[in-house]
């Protein structure tokens, strides 16, 4: 009989974990698929959007040193000569990992092999299937330099500073937070309440350079800020880079405000709303002191909006940075795509718009999966 009820037992788990796997594993595809058709769109909003433009590509490449016959070899290469159409299908052979190369010696077309690595898969009569990363073209202002290059130059210096901006924003929201909720209606609360409101309504571009003005010029001598600077910066001989963190406090303190601001409330009110539940009146009956009740029963369950708060936040800095980057003169990315819009450097502008869409719809995936793993029920809504 026990032989009996421990077979049972097993299979009711093993159904219980195989059913528990498959929701999971069709809750990711469903996840994946749509983070796929909202990469689409995007693709197909960004190619629309910058090909109506008015002005020729070609020129643009060329600058002020085209000739009749440099134009219509530039358009032949790049497929400026083709109709809207095929542009765009061109565009997406050169993004999809599977596209399509033309074998046929005498086609002069945009589907010849590109300066790339790629992995021949099938081959047909005039055209093969190969396997590559997605190819986000040329720059037209850099003597011919990949978008993928300029963009991994400057993405770094981006992620950096998003990642100390949001740090900064979570360890001072959670604190300043907490604080409010504890000494609620008093005038700390209210003056961090005013504050809050501020960080959230002023734009990033005026705060970017109030700070600057006022801590980098004003106060300099006592601070020892500058107005700009970038993470790494050339010595005074000019023979190489080091790195200097103090360019980093101002652009990271004034990215950071409005998740500040965000987060300060979202943990005020959840720890308030916290502090009437059932469990912490008992733990307060038992003699805990405040500071016990907060920080073993309170705050790990007034955590979870600031948690959904902060990675959206996260995702939402690569494109935030823009004006930030440009105003204090940070090489990132945010910089380079100001710099292009200046130049006309579609390419670039496109790559860098497809790199930071991929990457907010990563971490809203990847946030999901989290939450669903967390808490089953949301995998059935």
């Amino acid at each position: 009989m026990a032989a009996i009820y421990f077979f049972k037992k097993f299979v009711k788990e093993l159904i219980k974990c195989t059913v528990y796997n498959f929701s999971m594993i069709r809750f990711i595809a469903n996840k994946i698929l749509y983070g796929f058709l909202t990469l689409f769109g995007v693709v197909t909003v960004i190619f629309l959007l910058f090909n109506i433009l008015p002005g020729d590509p070609a020129r643009m490449m060329l600058d002020q040193r085209e000739d009749s016959e440099q134009l219509k070899n530039i358009r032949k290469k790049y497929g400026f000569d083709q109709s809207k159409t095929k542009q765009y299908f061109y565009y997406l052979n050169d993004l999809s990992p599977l596209s399509f190369h033309s074998t046929d010696k005498e086609d002069y077309t945009y589907l010849k092999p590109k300066k790339y690595s790629y992995q021949s898969l099938l081959s047909f009569e005039k055209v093969k299937v190969v396997l590559k990363f997605p190819y986000l073209r040329e720059s037209f202002q850099k003597n011919g330099k990949r978008v993928s290059e300029v963009i991994s130059e400057t993405m770094p210096n981006t992620a950096i500073l998003a990642v100390f901006s949001i740090l900064l924003a979570v360890f001072l929201g959670i604190f300043f937070g907490v604080l409010s909720a504890v000494f609620k209606d008093t005038w700390f609360d209210r003056v961090v309440a005013v504050i809050s409101t501020l960080g959230m309504s002023i734009p990033s571009f005026f705060s970017a350079i109030l700070f600057a003005w006022f801590f980098g010029f004003i106060l300099h001598e006592f601070t020892g800020l500058e107005m700009t600077g970038s993470l790494y910066v050339v010595d005074d001989f000019g023979e190489g880079t080091y790195i200097q963190w103090k360019n980093l406090i101002l652009p990271a303190v004034v990215l950071g405000i409005r998740p500040l601001a965000v987060v300060i409330q979202l943990m005020r009110n959840s720890l308030l709303e916290v502090f009437s539940m059932d469990y912490i009146r008992t733990a307060k009956a038992k003699g805990l002191s405040p500071y016990q009740v907060i920080k073993k029963h309170a705050i790990k369950n007034a955590l979870n909006p600031v948690i959904t708060a902060v990675s959206g936040w996260f995702a939402s800095m690569l494109a935030g940075a823009v004006f930030v980057e440009y105003i204090f003169n940070w090489n990132g990315l945010g910089k380079e795509i100001v710099n292009s819009l200046n130049t006309l450097d579609l390419p670039v502008i496109m790559g860098s718009v497809l790199v930071i869409a991929s990457l907010f719809i990563v971490i809203n995936i990847l946030v999901d999966v989290i939450y669903s793993w967390l808490d089953p029920r949301i995998r059935l809504q």
